[in-house]
């Protein structure tokens, strides 16, 4: 399989939020300001593509040797924890503004499926370590398109008169169903 292959269908066709619905829980919470969107976005590419290339090594050149391939979801958890922290540590040196922005969802992170969810989907998938760091690559690239066109709608939603009922997190979900729908278009690249 081409790497332009999987990286347009990670993106696109399979986008990781809105066809496979892991990440929802910082695409609904951090979606509210393109930048806050942005920062987290960047922060889950970095931390996807280095956890996908350790958990990679790490089930290859431990768990499957020593047959403890059951050990693969605890282990992978572990990892992407440790990532998570050092990602933290990184942005409160290096942008405390971003930091304070992303707030309790930057933790969060740890806890997003999406990250754990891509680690495990490149090994069942067989993916070579280039292949699997291409797709998460990719998967982070779709997540942060996602979360990134959603604040930018969210912003613009700010400033529209909607009926109170439905002010807040009802427009949001309704948007956030609404946007799979003009990904689909793209279902036909897959095949």
């Amino acid at each position: 399989m081409s790497y332009v292959f999987i990286f347009i269908t990670a993106v696109f066709v399979n986008n990781i939020v809105l066809s496979q619905f892991l990440g929802i829980c910082p695409f609904l919470g951090v979606s509210k300001k393109i930048s806050t969107a942005l920062g987290m976005g960047f922060a889950v590419m970095f931390v996807m593509t280095i956890a996908t290339i350790v958990t990679f090594l790490i089930y290859h050149a431990l768990l499957l040797p020593f047959n403890l391939e059951y050990m693969m979801t605890v282990a992978f958890i572990l990892l992407i924890a440790s990532f998570v922290q050092m990602v933290e540590i990184i942005i409160k040196k290096v942008s405390p503004p971003l930091y304070q922005a992303l707030g309790i969802f930057l933790p969060l992170i740890t806890t997003n499926c999406a990250v754990l969810g891509i680690a495990i989907l490149t090994i069942q998938k067989n993916y070579t370590l280039l292949s699997g760091v291409c797709y998460a690559l990719a998967n982070a690239v779709g997540f942060t398109l996602a979360i990134v066109i959603f604040a930018g709608i969210r912003e613009r939603l700010a400033y529209t008169k909607i009926p109170t009922a439905l002010k807040g997190t009802p427009i949001a979900l309704i948007t956030a169903s609404l946007l799979p729908m003009a990904f689909m278009g793209f279902a036909g690249i897959g095949h």
